[in-house]
């Protein structure tokens, strides 16, 4: 009597789990409206590369690839397969990495009914050298991507990947495991916000002012000085909603995550220069004084939800230390938003007119 008694209480308690284990997990892979399905999760993907690391710096560029196949796995799948078309992406990288950034390109009959229909464009964001602390430089530069999204409107999509590449280097096979990000292509983006990527230069006074000060904060709170909304450099633009946006990408020169090959740029360069990458200036066009102070409120009402995208990359950090740098990196630019004055000295009085 006893031993059917425990059993039932067992059932009980299994009914009860059921439907919360489920909810857990469908919260991992919920797919927001317009998001294709391999950047419909948080969880990093498993990838198997496999390639010559001298040839894909030598023998690609942007319209010549290397074909090869990708593995993949989602965390409770089995592995699967599709042919793909790789090539270096990065003038910079290439040159002074050991691993360049790459570009993957998917036949759209082969990813129908896959994990990558609708992504056939993707990069794939790589660790620069070959060393312990390098995947640390990966994640606070996926870390930045997340941060706009949680501010910016419209914005590019990531995924963490864990990633086996098999480097072939003449008869031998050498193997890496390596964490990168992938992050979706520019069409994409477009797609989602029923929009058009404009390719012509126009002026960052004609862009919608929200997204142009929202997008000028970002830059300002990661101290990227690489970038320009009038050259268009790391920088694309959407029309989308009658609206010109200008939309972030490629922060690995950025104070956040202060990679050792990181130097401030010159790309419009302002007075009163800084002299390292971690040293911020605002590089925001003059606004409406109104405008700015809203944007303020913005990012002062997201501080919590964007410092917890920090803590919860904690456990993937190889240095603790590059997660406590990181961490305190964002609350100081909260510090200077929070203060009065500091938010006078260091933005609104920087604000530039040509």
């Amino acid at each position: 009597m006893k031993h059917h008694w425990i059993k039932g209480i067992l059932l009980i308690w299994m009914l009860y789990l059921m439907p919360h284990s489920y909810a857990q997990e469908s919260d991992i892979t919920v797919i927001e409206e317009g998001v294709q399905p391999l950047f419909g999760s948080e969880v990093p993907l498993l990838l198997q590369l496999r390639y010559s690391n001298k040839a894909m710096k030598r023998e690609t560029n942007d319209s010549t690839y290397l074909q090869s196949m990708i593995w993949f796995k989602e965390a409770h799948t089995s592995w699967d397969s599709l042919p793909v078309d790789l090539r270096a992406r990065g003038n910079f990288r290439r040159a002074n990495c050991y691993f360049a950034p790459l570009k993957l390109k998917f036949k759209k009959k082969y990813t129908k009914g896959s994990l990558f229909h609708g992504s056939e464009k993707i990069k794939l964001v790589l660790p620069c050298l070959i060393d312990r602390n390098s995947s640390d430089y990966v994640l606070k530069e996926y870390l930045a991507y997340k941060l706009y999204e949680c501010v910016g409107t419209y914005h590019f999509k990531t995924r963490l990947t864990r990633i086996e590449l098999f480097e072939e280097r003449g008869k031998r096979k050498v193997e890496h495991n390596l964490l990168g990000f992938m992050i979706e292509d520019i069409d994409q983006v477009a797609e989602r916000y029923d929009g058009k990527e404009i390719k012509r230069i126009i002026h960052p006074l004609q862009h919608d002012a929200a997204a142009s000060i929202q997008n000028a904060f970002f830059e300002y709170m990661i101290a990227n000085t690489d970038y320009s909304t009038k050259q268009q450099h790391n920088q694309k633009i959407l029309f989308a909603e009658k609206r010109i946006i200008p939309v972030p990408f490629d922060f690995d020169m950025c104070g956040l995550v202060n990679a050792p090959y990181a130097a401030v740029t010159n790309i419009q360069n302002l007075s009163g220069s800084i002299t390292q990458v971690t040293d911020r200036i605002y590089k925001g066009y003059e606004r409406e004084e109104a405008q700015l102070y809203e944007v303020r409120k913005l990012f002062l009402e997201k501080k919590e939800e964007m410092l917890k995208e920090v803590t919860v990359l904690e456990d993937l950090f190889k240095d603790q230390d590059h997660y406590k740098q990181a961490h305190n990196f964002i609350n100081t630019f909260f510090n200077i938003l929070e203060d009065d004055k500091k938010f006078s000295k260091n933005i609104l009085n920087r604000l530039r007119t040509r």
